[in-house]
């Protein structure tokens, strides 16, 4: 009976070898005394029957190579019998024995490819509402899902260099057309609805890792992404086609809206005007600087032509989003946290809110009278509390003059929240989410609502003035294969800063999976 061994040759590389069980071989030496083979045949005992008082040592010494069945040589020369075995050596698992320390170690991975796919439904019960505006949301209730599905490839081009494509398709509608909340419950929503599914390039770029040496404390640089050089101290560059969210604003606890809270206000710093066309990404270019347990990043990002577009402004150097971001971690008795401060510079046919009062409906047309710009500061942190348990927060601020161009409708935001893993309950895939928003516009953005103007989410004609007060709790359940399901409940005072509206209660439930 043949098997396969896997050794090493004198490169210490591993080889497949085939041998014969030296206990096959006796037990065939011994079975009856006529010989299996005639005299002809060149692979026959030596000789052709051996005593029945001679040991089993002896008998091994007189023993030659025995020739398989020919039905077994005709199995081993069908040539899918080769693709079968490769399959099957992929699959199994491969140990290499003594292979040393001066072993070369195994090669990179060049590339690799990653699924996910994420469907939402949810539903808004009927609530109170005086009255309704262009950007309102539905009073009487309301069911609305969303799902999508990408793939993205990450192509190793050389050491540090990376080429990183993502696919991206999707389609359904947020509440009311993705309006009538400034902190909009569902992450997963566009701005721009689609019945049938539809499939654009959401990310092509090139990413540039040097290394500049050094090791770092590994509990202080926990939350650090690796670059496969194995280095604390590095500079990672992209430039290309990606979502400024994918660079700045990072957060462990809320930041994901496919396995995390799935509202808008946590997902990012509302106040956070960030460079984006209505699908939420954009061109651009950033800079990381990681040195130890700091990290310093920059980047600069085109905006859209118009208010929330999905076409891109190409006059750059007067359309431009500006980024900056400084990163400080740490482990106070071994529990990692991370304290970000973000600024940032926009400049685009923004409208200005005190110039439209007279004629809110034409702050767009405001705007192109020339390009003006807007600042904001944001404030995140994130901190592991105990091993099954972390929260977050963040503060956010914009001077609140001009018209929201990207994201949505927030001058001022407070938001903080809690992450439980399920240990305690022996469901440590597990994770219950629970947080809270506070969102606000200035003084002047309340005028502009109040006269009937339109922002990016938020209008209802007239405006009670209020502060938008959001609560979302999530159980997200993990089960085999990589899928995961998360009833979510969010309740919403003052929705759209309206008094006269509200409260809201929506309910949802995801399923996500991913590869």
């Amino acid at each position: 009976m043949l098997i396969m061994k896997w050794k090493t040759n004198h490169e210490d590389r591993l080889v497949a070898a085939w041998e014969e069980l030296r206990e096959f071989r006796t037990t065939l030496t011994s079975v009856g005394s006529t010989p299996a083979y005639t005299q002809a045949d060149p692979c026959r005992w030596n000789k052709e029957r051996l005593g029945s008082q001679r040991s089993l040592a002896a008998k091994d010494r007189t023993m030659r190579w025995i020739r398989p069945p020919m039905k077994t040589i005709r199995w081993f020369r069908n040539p899918w019998t080769g693709v079968l075995l490769l399959m099957l050596s992929r699959c199994l698992p491969v140990y290499a024995q003594d292979v040393g320390q001066g072993a070369p170690s195994p090669p990179e991975q060049r590339w690799n490819f990653h699924f996910q796919s994420t469907l939402i439904g949810q539903g808004v019960l009927p609530f109170r509402a005086e009255y309704s505006g262009v950007n309102s949301l539905e009073p009487h209730g309301e069911v609305k899902d969303s799902f999508s599905f990408d793939i993205t490839a990450h192509v190793r081009l050389w050491r540090g260099g990376e080429l990183v494509a993502d696919v991206l398709s999707w389609q359904g509608y947020g509440l009311s057309k993705t309006t009538g909340l400034a902190g909009f419950p569902n992450g997963e929503a566009y701005r721009v609805g689609k019945t049938y599914p539809d499939a654009f390039v959401s990310r092509a770029y090139l990413r540039e890792t040097v290394s500049l040496g050094g090791g770092g404390n590994p509990g202080v640089d926990a939350n650090t992404p690796s670059d496969g050089l194995g280095s604390a101290r590095r500079l990672i560059m992209m430039v290309g086609h990606f979502p400024a969210t994918d660079v700045f604003d990072k957060n462990s606890y809320a930041n994901d809206a496919r396995t995390q809270f799935m509202n808008w206000a946590f997902i990012n710093n509302g106040a956070w005007d960030y460079p984006a066309n209505s699908l939420g990404f954009t061109n651009g270019a950033s800079a990381e600087l990681h040195l130890s347990s700091w990290a310093a990043r920059a980047g600069i990002f085109q905006v859209s032509r118009v208010a929330n577009g999905i076409r891109m402004d190409w006059s750059i150097g007067d359309a431009y989003s500006l980024t900056a971001e400084v990163e400080r971690r740490y482990a106070p008795g071994g529990h990692t946290g991370t304290l970000r401060l973000l600024a940032y510079e926009e400049r685009a046919h923004l409208g200005s809110y005190l110039e439209s009062l007279s004629d809110p409906q034409k702050i767009s047309v405001n705007g192109q009278l020339g390009y003006r710009s807007k600042y904001g500061f944001g404030i995140n942190l994130d901190q592991q509390i105990r091993k099954d348990l972390g929260g977050f927060m963040r503060l956010g601020w914009n001077d609140g003059k001009n018209q929201t161009w990207e994201f949505t409708d927030v001058d001022r935001t407070a938001s903080a929240g809690l992450s439980l893993k399920g240990e305690a309950w022996r469901r440590p895939g597990d994770t219950v989410g629970l947080a809270a928003v506070v969102n606000g516009v200035s003084a002047a953005h309340q005028q502009f609502l109040a006269r009937g103007g339109l922002g990016i989410t938020v209008g209802d004609g007239k405006l009670n003035y209020g502060k938008e007060e959001i609560l979302e709790a999530y159980y997200s359940i993990a089960s085999r294969w990589g899928v995961s399901i998360s009833p979510d409940f969010q309740f919403v005072a003052h929705p759209a800063y309206n008094r006269d509206r509200g409260p809201v209660s929506v309910y949802a439930v995801r399923f996500h999976w991913e590869k």
